[in-house]
C-alpha cells in the first residue's frame, strides 16, 4: 500500500478506441444477419383489449415470427417480470400485482407493449406491426400521486403500492411539541427520463442447447439467473456478455420484456435476433427516475439546532413495481436521511401509489439524491425563516469531527469525517465572501443573483462483496478479471491503473476483462458507486494471495529463506542479493518450468463497511427577470471522496453528474397531457442540457481517508448530481425570495421562473 498515493490523472485508455470508432456496443455486436425484432406498444394510457388478432402479421413477407402473451404461456414461459416490495407500517407486505412481459387483457400506459414481430429486417417487422388488430376500451387514466382514481390493479384497490415508514414516530412528535421553532417545506422531485447516450437493446441466438444473449447492461449475472428462470434454463444453459455500454444510471440495470422475447425468439427459431431501441420507444418505455413529492418538517431548539426531522413523501412508481427502483429506494432514504447533520430523533414515511405512465425506477443514483435534496432544501428555508446564514446553521448542527465513528438514528455509522473542514475549503474556493459584491453588480443590471449552498452524504450501495483474478497470459500481458461492469465510467483505466500501482506491472500490458458470464463466474455488477471501492478492495487481496504464492517458488529459486524475500510493489528483493526481479520475469520463469498454478490468481472479498462520501457544491445562478431565464453562472465543488486512484477520472464523473443534476434543476421536464399521453417524448420536446447550460466546474480533493476499507476510498460516481440539484435550487430560490416567492420547485424553466415572478402559481405550474 506505501504506492497508493501516487493517485495520477491518468488521461482513459479506452476513450482511445472510443473516439476513434473502435467501440463495440450492441448495434456493432449484433450481427448483420441477426432477425430484427419490433414491438407493437399501446398507444393509450388505460384500456382493456377487447380484441387481439396477429394473423395478417404472421402472413406478412420477411417474417418468422409473431409472439403474442399467449405464445409466450404456451412456450412454457411465465408472462411476469418479477419486483420487489416492501413492508407496510402495519406489517403487511406491500401490493404485488404482475407486470407482464406482453399485455394480456389491458394496458396500463403509453409504451406498454402488446406484440413482438420478428423478421429479416425492421423495416418488414414495422410494417407486419401495423397490420396486426388490435381494439383497446378506453378506462379512466390515473395520473395523480395519491389514493384513489380507476384502479390500476385488484391487488391495489386504492392504486396505493405501499405505506413504508422507519424511524420512531412517537418520539418526533414529542420532539416537534417541545421544539422552539418548527419550520416546514412542501417540496417536490420532478420526473425525469434517462437518456443515456446509447439506447437500450440486445441480442441472442441459440445453438440448439446454449443460449447466447448480449445487452447493454450493468452486469451479467442476474440477467443469466432471470432469463434461466423465465426460460426455464439451467443456469449452465446460459451464457450472457455486455459490450461496450452507451450509459447506463441505474436505467439499465433493470430487466425489461424486450430482453425475454428476444431470448424466446431466438430459441424458437434457432437464429439470432436482435432488438435496438429507438429514442422515442426509450422514452416511453425505459424506467424513469424521481417524481415524488414531499412535506419535510425540522423541529429546531433555541439556539437554532436540529431536534427532530419529520418526512412524509408521495412517491409515483408508474404502472408496475420496480425491480431496483422506488420501493426499494425509499428505504434507501434512511441511509443519509439525516445527511451530515446531529439529529437522533427522526420519522420518515413513505407511501407509493400506481398511476397511467411509463415505470418509474432507479436512476441517477437510489435514494440518496432524493433524501439529500428533500434535506438541504429544508435546511434553506430553515436558514430564511430562523434568520440565520444557512452556512452558519449548517455548522452548527454537523456531526462534530471527533463524534466518529458516528451511529446514526437510523442506524447507519458514518466511519469518518470533517465537515467543517471541507465547507471551510467551499467557501474559499467559490469566494464566498465575494458573493454580495457580485449579487449588487447585476441588481445594477436589473439581473437576480442568488447562491445555493448543497451539502451532501452518500453511501455506496449494493453488494460489498466482488471478485477478482489475475491471470498472465502466454504473450507476456496480464489480464484482471472483475465483477463490475463500466457503463462509461473509465473501469480499464482506473483497474489497470491500481493493478499497476500495487504491482510495478506496466499499466499498457494490463487488459481489463468483464461482462462475460462465462469467465467470470460472480459479480456484483455496477450501480450505487460500488465499483472501484469493492473492485480496488478485492484486488488487493488478490495481489496479496499471488505474491504469498510466488514468494516460496521464487525464494527457492533464488536460495534464500522465504521470510527474507521482499516485495516492494514492483520487483522482489533479498538482502545479500544483487538479483530484483519482476513480477512478469517471475511469472515467465514459473511458466519455464510447469509451474501454471502461479499464472492464474482468484480472490473474493467483502467490504468491511460501507464508506460515505460528502462534500460541498456551491452554485451562483442569474436571472433574468423579463424572460424567466436562469443561467448558472459559477459552480464550486469540494468533494471528501477519501483516496483517489485517478483524480481526474473523478473530476469527470463529478462534471457530468453535475450536469445532470442541472438538466434536472433548470431544462429537463417530463410532461404527459391528461390523457396519459407523454408530450415530451423526442429531443425537440425534451430539453436536456446544452454546453451553454453548463459553467465551468471547479472542483477540488479534501480527502478525509474512509477506515471502513483498506484503501481508504469513499467511491464518487453519483456524488455530482446527489449535490447538484439542491445546490441550484436553493440559488434560485435565493435570487427569487427577495421578490416574494417563497415556493419554487425545479425545473426553472424560463416560462416557470416567470410566472412565479408574476405571481401566476397556475402558469408556474407548466
Amino acid at each position: 500500500m506505501d504506492k497508493f498515493g501516487k493517485s495520477q490523472p491518468v488521461t482513459r485508455t479506452e476513450d482511445n478506441r472510443f473516439l476513434t470508432g473502435a467501440g463495440r456496443y450492441i448495434a456493432d455486436d449484433a450481427g448483420a444477419s441477426a432477425l430484427q425484432c419490433y414491438l407493437l406498444r399501446s398507444e393509450v394510457a388505460h384500456g382493456r383489449i377487447t380484441a387481439l388478432d396477429p394473423g395478417a402479421a404472421q402472413q406478412a413477407p420477411g417474417v418468422r415470427l409473431v409472439v403474442t402473451a399467449d405464445d409466450l404461456l404456451g412456450a412454457g414461459i411465465a408472462n411476469n417480470i418479477e419486483a420487489n416490495l416492501v413492508r407496510n407500517r402495519d406489517g403487511s407486505m406491500g401490493a404485488a400485482p404482475v407486470r407482464p412481459v406482453l399485455a394480456t387483457d389491458r394496458v396500463r400506459f403509453v409504451g406498454e407493449p402488446i406484440v413482438a414481430v420478428i423478421a429479416d429486417t425492421l423495416h418488414a417487422a414495422r410494417d407486419a406491426a401495423e397490420l396486426i388488430l388490435v381494439e383497446i376500451d378506453d378506462l379512466p387514466v390515473k395520473l395523480d400521486v395519491c389514493a384513489g382514481g380507476e384502479a390500476l390493479h385488484p391487488e391495489a384497490p386504492d392504486n396505493r403500492a405501499f405505506d413504508w415508514e422507519i424511524g420512531d414516530e412517537t418520539a418526533t412528535n414529542a420532539a416537534f411539541e417541545a421544539a422552539a421553532r418548527v419550520v416546514s417545506l412542501d417540496v417536490e422531485d420532478n420526473r425525469i427520463i434517462t437518456n443515456s447516450m446509447e439506447p437500450r437493446g440486445c441480442h441472442a441466438d441459440w445453438d440448439g442447447a446454449r443460449l447466447h444473449f448480449a445487452f447493454g447492461g450493468q452486469g451479467v449475472w442476474g440477467m443469466k439467473d432471470r432469463l434461466a428462470t423465465m426460460l426455464g434454463l439451467s443456469p449452465g444453459d446460459v451464457h450472457v456478455t455486455i459490450p461496450d455500454v452507451g450509459g447506463g444510471f441505474g436505467m439499465k440495470a433493470m430487466p425489461y420484456p424486450e430482453y425475454v422475447i428476444v431470448a424466446h425468439a431466438a430459441r424458437a427459431l434457432g437464429r439470432a435476433v436482435c432488438w435496438l431501441g429507438e429514442r422515442t420507444e426509450s422514452m416511453l418505455s425505459d424506467n424513469a427516475g424521481r417524481d415524488l413529492a414531499t412535506l419535510a418538517e425540522l423541529a429546531f431548539d433555541s439556539t437554532g439546532r436540529i431536534t427532530a426531522y419529520r418526512v412524509h413523501s408521495r412517491v409515483n412508481l408508474g404502472a408496475y413495481n420496480g425491480v431496483m427502483g422506488q420501493p426499494i429506494q425509499t428505504e434507501l432514504f434512511s441511509r443519509v436521511l439525516m445527511g451530515c447533520y446531529d439529529v437522533q430523533t427522526v420519522w420518515m414515511r413513505a407511501e407509493g401509489f400506481y398511476t397511467n405512465t411509463t415505470q418509474v425506477d432507479a436512476y441517477r443514483g437510489a435514494g440518496r439524491p432524493e433524501a439529500i435534496y428533500v434535506l438541504e432544501r429544508a435546511m434553506d428555508r430553515a436558514a430564511r425563516e430562523l434568520d440565520i446564514d444557512p452556512w452558519e446553521l449548517r455548522r452548527r448542527n454537523f456531526i462534530p469531527a471527533d463524534r466518529f465513528p458516528y451511529k446514526s438514528a437510523t442506524g447507519e455509522t458514518y466511519d469518518v469525517g470533517d465537515f467543517h473542514k471541507v465547507l471551510a475549503r467551499a467557501a474559499q474556493m467559490s469566494d464566498h465572501a465575494g458573493f454580495a459584491a457580485r449579487r449588487d453588480a447585476d441588481a445594477a443590471r436589473g439581473l437576480l443573483r442568488g447562491q445555493g449552498l448543497c451539502y451532501y452524504i452518500e453511501s455506496i450501495l449494493g453488494d460489498p462483496a466482488e471478485g477478482a483474478r489475475i491471470v498472465f497470459e502466454e504473450d507476456g500481458t496480464v489480464s484482471i478479471h472483475v465483477g463490475t461492469q463500466s457503463n462509461g465510467q473509465g473501469h480499464e483505466t482506473v483497474y489497470a491503473q491500481f493493478l499497476a500501482d500495487q504491482t510495478g506491472i506496466p499499466v499498457e500490458l494490463i487488459n481489463v476483462v468483464q461482462g462475460d458470464s462465462d469467465i467470470i463466474p460472480q459479480g456484483g455488477g455496477t450501480g450505487g458507486s460500488r465499483s472501484v471501492t469493492t473492485q480496488a478492495n478485492v484486488t488487493l487481496v488478490a495481489v496479496s494471495q499471488m505474491i504469498s504464492a510466488f514468494v516460496p517458488y521464487l525464494a527457492d529459486r533464488m536460495g534464500v529463506a522465504e521470510a527474507d524475500l521482499d516485495f516492494d510493489d514492483e520487483t522482489f528483493r533479498a538482502p545479500g542479493s544483487n538479483l530484483t526481479l519482476s513480477l512478469l520475469e517471475v511469472a515467465e520463469m514459473a511458466r519455464a518450468d510447469g509451474r501454471a498454478d502461479l499464472l492464474d490468481h482468484a480472490a473474493r472479498a467483502t467490504l468491511p463497511a460501507r464508506s460515505f462520501p460528502n462534500g460541498a457544491h456551491v452554485a451562483e445562478i442569474v436571472i433574468d427577470p423579463d424572460t424567466g431565464v436562469v443561467q448558472v453562472d459559477r459552480y464550486t465543488v469540494v468533494d471528501d471522496f477519501g483516496n483517489l486512484i485517478n483524480p481526474l477520472l473523478a473530476e469527470g464523473q463529478v462534471h457530468g453528474g453535475v450536469a445532470q443534476g442541472l438538466g434536472q434543476a433548470i431544462t429537463e421536464h417530463v410532461v404527459h397531457d391528461d390523457e396519459g399521453q407523454l408530450l415530451t417524448a423526442s429531443f425537440m420536446d425534451y430539453a436536456l442540457p446544452r454546453a451553454g447550460d453548463v459553467p465551468m466546474i471547479g472542483f477540488t480533493s479534501e480527502p478525509v481517508p474512509s477506515t471502513a476499507n483498506p484503501m481508504g476510498m469513499k467511491g464518487c460516481g453519483e456524488a455530482g448530481t446527489v449535490g447538484s440539484m439542491a445546490a441550484v435550487a436553493n440559488a434560485v430560490q435565493d435570487a427569487l425570495w427577495a421578490r416574494g416567492v417563497r415556493r419554487a420547485d425545479m425545473p426553472f424553466t424560463p416560462m416557470r421562473v416567470w410566472s412565479l415572478l408574476q405571481n401566476d402559481p397556475v402558469a408556474a405550474e407548466k
